[in-house]
């Protein structure tokens, strides 16, 4: 079975966030980690590939510095990389993200295409099923649990309220999984030591640009929330204050 893993490179949780000087999106001086949904993702590959045999192959758009997530990858057990490498990948709506996804896998076979639920900074969990509409694969998400048939997958989704669906996939297909559906392995030193000899595939954005169009959505300006603190005394009997106390919560709070 061939599966490929989608993996983004975000902020790390901690990581004191700054905005950069036009107030677009933070600066790149921050420590930054894999997200987290993606690895779980990357868990799952590897352990169908484990019961199933195959390869497992990861990707990434983004600046050099997003080759970190992919080399982690091939240190815990991935087979080789593609790196779609340019800073204007940074700040790319996730249709033209999925575009650049697709351009990428031009000449390549893949059994099933895992990516993560959402990532921890956009959170729009949409490029994987966008990504499933534009190679033309069934897709599911929100994936809990899966099991290798002789006619597909069978799958386990999260639904609302503590429910579950249990349903049968073809393949191809493209899953975004859920994180917990695993626990995540570390990447042990001889598989380290390996990564440095597998293959990483770059690419440039011009080498997709023709697949992508305008972005549909652009950041105009980003800010840090200001702690304030006003206090206004209310004066009068029960009633006027009761009077007073929803005519602020209507007029000026606007909760209702």
């Amino acid at each position: 079975m061939k599966i490929l893993v989608c993996l983004k490179q975000v902020p790390q949780k901690d990581a004191p966030l700054k905005l950069n000087e036009s107030g677009t999106w933070i600066r790149d001086d921050i420590s930054y980690e894999v997200n987290e949904p993606d690895a779980y993702a990357l868990e799952e590959a590897l352990r169908q590939k484990e019961k199933h045999g195959g390869e497992v192959v990861v990707i990434t758009a983004g600046p050099t510095r997003a080759q970190q997530v992919l080399r982690e990858a091939l240190a815990k057990g991935a087979d080789r990389a593609i790196h779609l490498e340019d800073d204007g990948f940074v700040g790319m709506d996730a249709v033209n993200t999925a575009r650049a996804l697709a351009a990428a896998l031009d000449g390549e076979s893949f059994d099933m295409i895992f990516t993560g639920l959402q990532s921890d900074d956009y959170g729009f969990a949409q490029t994987g099923v966008l990504l499933a509409e534009l190679l033309h694969w069934p897709h599911a998400t929100i994936i809990i649990g899966m099991e290798k048939t002789e006619s597909g997958v069978r799958l386990k989704r999260e639904l609302e309220a503590g429910h579950y669906q249990f349903l049968d996939m073809p393949l191809p297909c493209v899953l975004t999984i859920q994180s917990g559906i695993n626990k995540l392995r570390y990447a042990t030193l001889i598989g380290i030591k390996q990564a440095k000899n597998k293959p990483v595939k770059r690419l440039t954005l011009t080498d997709v640009q023709g697949k992508l169009g305008k972005n549909l959505q652009v950041i105009e300006r980003l800010y840090v929330p200001v702690k304030q603190k006003k206090t206004e005394m209310l004066e009068g009997t029960p009633a006027e204050l009761a009077r007073k106390l929803v005519e602020k919560l209507r007029n000026d709070v606007r909760v209702f």
